[in-house]
């Protein structure tokens, strides 16, 4: 969901601390922001860091100048580096590739009894224990272009890596999939075969 033509309107009205127009922006980009936060496994509450990133958007919005692309891609950013500020504050950098096994995940986060947070937590261990062979920046790369829906160009700016770069990453972070899910041997085989003609 992006706010289209009512973004530079929504824009201007936040700089000048509108309500209405937080809460659009607030409602357009939590939910990717949020998935982007959780799948990079931060340490502690990804609640957290979502908020950290929303203070520092209204503290700075008065210095952002672009269209609503650019918008996501320095929200972005901006919440990529509070997940580096959230590793370094418990003395680490974020892991190569997530070892986390999907029962302890299970028994990490199922603690309450509500209906749509399991769910939620569902969703989460189904896709770390999927993403769990890719590089950190592979990670990156797929949960921008697929949770936050952003384009390569944009990818990259958050990123801070050429197109070029996005493209690759993102490619082989696909064929990991392939291969992680099985797909990518039977693929394989097919045109080895002769059947995927």
């Amino acid at each position: 969901m992006t706010l289209g033509e009512f973004f530079p309107a929504t824009l201007a009205a936040a700089r000048q601390g509108a309500t209405w127009a937080w809460e659009n922006i607030y409602r357009d980009l939590y939910g990717p922001l949020h998935g982007f936060v959780r799948g990079s496994g931060v340490p502690g509450e990804a609640e957290d860091v979502v908020s950290e990133t929303f203070l520092s958007i209204a503290r700075d919005i008065h210095r952002f100048e672009g269209d609503e692309d650019r918008f996501r891609a320095w929200t972005f950013t901006i919440a990529r580096r509070r997940i580096q500020d959230a590793w370094r504050s418990h003395g680490r950098t974020a892991p190569i590739s997530d070892d986390v096994d999907p029962l302890t995940i299970a028994d990490e986060r199922f603690l309450g009894d509500v209906e749509s947070e399991a769910l939620s937590d569902l969703s989460l261990m189904e896709l770390r224990a999927v993403i769990r062979g890719l590089t950190a920046l592979q990670r990156d790369v797929l949960m921008l272009r697929v949770v936050a829906d952003m384009s390569v160009k944009d990818t990259a700016e958050v990123l801070q890596k050429s197109e070029g770069a996005v493209r690759v990453l993102q490619n082989r972070a696909v064929r990991a999939l392939r291969e992680a899910l099985g797909r990518g041997s039977s693929d394989e085989s097919r045109k080895e075969s002769g059947d995927d003609a």
